[in-house]
């Protein structure tokens, strides 16, 4: 059974770019699952296959890798109002190569790939907003790849704090190191120098 404050909260997300009338949110409605996910609970583990879309309504998630000597690698954050999953999973129906727990209580709606694929079939602005989604996605994931690139360790912690200022207030500094891919020494190094100028 959805809790409808879960479920509102969806639909809120949805009516900020959308107009659904209620025929279409009821069709919504019939297809999605809420989740509930206590800290540190996993959504997705390595080795199994993705098969939702995923809505994060209350809570934040991390999506990451372990390499073979067990260190982490972040890929992404998903806080309110993101979707999570993974994509290559999804559309390929491969084993996932990543890991989807949850940095604080968490609360998700998780809509099947085949229900989903209709309701975009069927409602077109839901289908719209998944390609503007998809492509402000990729574009996000460009500017990542050139940063990583680009950027020294100390224009890496910049780019992050000033493209994501509310994500860095809720997540240990060891987590942000792993995203823009330096060690934690180094980040400490880098607050330290910063905080004297």
């Amino acid at each position: 059974m959805l809790e409808s404050t879960i479920f509102d909260s969806f639909i809120k997300y949805l009516h900020a770019s959308i107009t659904l009338s209620d025929v279409e949110i009821e069709m919504i409605r019939a297809v999605a699952i809420q989740k509930k996910l206590r800290r540190r609970q996993y959504l997705l583990q390595e080795g199994d296959t993705w098969k939702y879309n995923a809505f994060v309504c209350k809570g934040f998630l991390k999506t990451f890798t372990v390499d073979d000597k067990g260190q982490e690698h972040i890929m992404n954050f998903s806080p309110e109002n993101y979707w999570t999953g993974d994509r290559e999973s999804l559309m390929n129906a491969s084993p996932s190569k990543y890991n989807i727990d949850a940095i604080e209580d968490s609360e998700i709606i998780l809509i099947e790939k085949n229900n989903f694929d209709n309701l975009c079939q069927n409602i077109p602005q839901l289908n719209n907003l998944v390609n503007t989604i998809l492509q402000r996605s990729f574009i996000v994931s460009q500017s990542r790849i050139n940063a990583n690139i680009s950027l020294s360790a100390e224009e890496k912690y910049e780019y992050f704090l000033t493209k994501f200022p509310l994500i860095a207030n809720r997540i240990p500094q060891h987590m942000i190191a792993s995203y823009i891919g330096i060690t934690p020494e180094t980040l400490t190094r880098i607050r330290r120098n910063s905080a004297k100028k």
